[in-house]
């Protein structure tokens, strides 16, 4: 697997590092339709003119490139610049919203009218004066892979094609993809005394190669990708080669896969990408809105035993360029650090606005949204479980029997009960406590809490996943990071066609 292009999450980016100067290129911050203090604040009083307890405007402007190559072959090679405001009004549980794809005064005035009709608001409320804040710069870049010329991108794609072709004579196709995004966000919100406003400027980059092994009449794929809010040094850290290399490798390891074994057995999760069960059998339960409606399974949990004292699970928004990272949450609150688990113990939810005013707490700066034209809700950022004091090899060792898990594709999740279904691109036979053959159909089932108070042995190997995880809920996706160290689980069930 190609190594981590983001700092281990241990350690967030410095304060005291100086915040890179960069001119924004939104209308909304420069020019003619750049947003002033006075139209925001009317614009919000607007909103608020049949009362409510806050509102919210979040501006975004965002440009992207994109370049998709199959077989060797430039597929497509695409472009868009997309731009609006959303505007919220929250009254109690009530929420009104709307939005404009303009930056146009009228159309503003008439979208914060629209989400004050929706909210069916009471009193009269006001806004009292506009306060500008600074954000953190846990994602400082110089040049951005948005405008890398359309040639070098498609060079890129290139030397990951040679590369993952010549790893073996057996693969027969590799196609790969490059996008990249510029995107500025400004968030005005009433809540509280005063109106905050809050700039972020939030770059992307994410590369995908795929590659085909046939041997025969089998044929097996394999992939890897990668990338984060970095601009093209991502590619001096982890170059398209090696990804190639690496989607090469899973095809071929493939090739002599067997069938998974069916039953119950310890299973070992490999450091980095298996923080995707975590993030989607434990962190969604996690989210504030979800115990507000009481459909979580860890509902009025708080201060209570939810797994093994060796976990500890945070949501960090500030590891240096990970793809989960922000400065400033999208309803312009700075984030910070959040101990969700500790040794064992449920500390607290994701809190949005809404839901942190409902649990009469504040907001941890987990208030996300896929765009302007989505509200916000709860959602993770980078998400991940502390190491701990064993030796990766001590774990394996530890196995008589059982399955490695490297690789995820994904899974399912029942929020409110905690069931889980995963299904692995890339595992393990643990034999006598060592690794033996490549399976194929792994499919780990099991229940969220429960899988996490069978954990008996936490590696000393954290890793941050280089995936290009994106995290889907109520029909929005947003960018999110994941990682774990080496970890025993005691007892799951494997889904296989082979009898254990």
């Amino acid at each position: 697997m190609p190594k981590s292009a983001t700092a281990k999450a241990k350690s967030t980016a410095s304060a005291a590092s100086p915040a890179l100067v960069r001119k924004p290129e939104a209308p909304f911050m420069t020019g003619p339709q750049a947003i002033s203090r006075d139209l925001a604040q009317q614009v919000l009083e607007r909103a608020l003119a049949r009362g409510g307890d806050f509102a919210d405007l979040y501006f975004e402007y965002r440009r992207s490139a994109s370049i998709s190559m199959e077989d060797g072959r430039v597929r497509s090679v695409g472009g868009s610049v997309d731009m609006g405001v959303g505007i919220r009004v929250v009254e109690g549980q009530g929420v009104g919203y709307a939005y404009a794809e303009t930056l146009d005064p009228v159309a503003m005035l008439e979208a914060a009218q629209t989400a004050s009709q929706i909210a069916r608001a009471g009193a009269k409320t006001r806004p009292i004066k506009v306060r500008k804040r600074r954000t953190a710069d846990v994602y400082s870049v110089e040049s951005e892979v948005v405008d890398i010329e359309g040639r070098a991108r498609v060079e890129l794609l290139r030397r990951a094609d040679k590369a993952a072709r010549a790893a073996s004579p057996k693969i027969v196709r590799v196609d790969a993809s490059l996008v990249a995004v510029h995107k500025e966000i400004l968030v005005v919100s009433s809540h509280g005394e005063q109106i905050d406003m809050v700039y972020d400027f939030q770059p992307m980059c994410r590369i995908s190669v795929s590659a085909v092994a046939r041997e025969g009449k089998r044929s097996e794929s394999g992939s890897s990708s990668g990338g984060g809010r970095m601009g093209p040094e991502y590619f001096e850290l982890v170059s398209p080669e090696d990804h190639g290399v690496e989607a090469s490798r899973v095809a071929l390891l493939n090739l002599d896969s067997r069938e998974a074994p069916a039953g119950t057995f310890p299973i070992v999760l490999a450091p980095g990408d298996s923080g995707i069960l975590l993030h989607e059998a434990v962190g969604h339960g996690l989210e504030a809105d979800f115990n507000r409606k009481q459909t979580s399974n860890y509902c009025g949990r708080v201060g209570q035993s939810v797994a093994s004292e060796l976990v500890t699970v945070v949501d960090d928004p500030a590891i240096a360029s990970s793809r989960g990272s922000i400065n400033v949450d999208d309803e312009g609150v700075l984030p910070k650090s959040h101990r969700l688990i500790e040794a064992g113990k449920l500390r607290g939810y994701l809190q949005d606005r809404i839901s942190a005013d409902w649990f009469k707490t504040k907001p941890t700066g987990s208030g996300r949204r896929q765009s302007f034209r989505h509200e916000p809700m709860p959602r993770m950022t980078n998400t991940f479980m502390e190491e701990g004091q064993d030796a990766p090899e001590d774990i394996i060792r530890s196995v008589k029997r059982g399955v490695y898990a490297k690789k995820f594709s994904g899974g399912q999740v029942n929020i409110s009960n905690g069931d889980f279904v995963f299904s692995l691109t890339e595992g393990y036979l643990i034999e006598d406590g060592k690794l033996t053959a490549p399976l194929k159909g792994v499919n780990l089932i099991g229940n969220g809490p429960e899988a996490l108070a069978t954990v008996s042995m936490v590696g000393h190997d954290f890793e941050l996943s280089d995936g290009m995880w994106t995290c889907g809920k109520d029909g929005q996706s947003v960018p999110v990071g994941v990682g774990m160290p080496t970890v025993k689980l005691d007892s799951l069930t494997v889904g296989g066609s082979s009898v254990g």
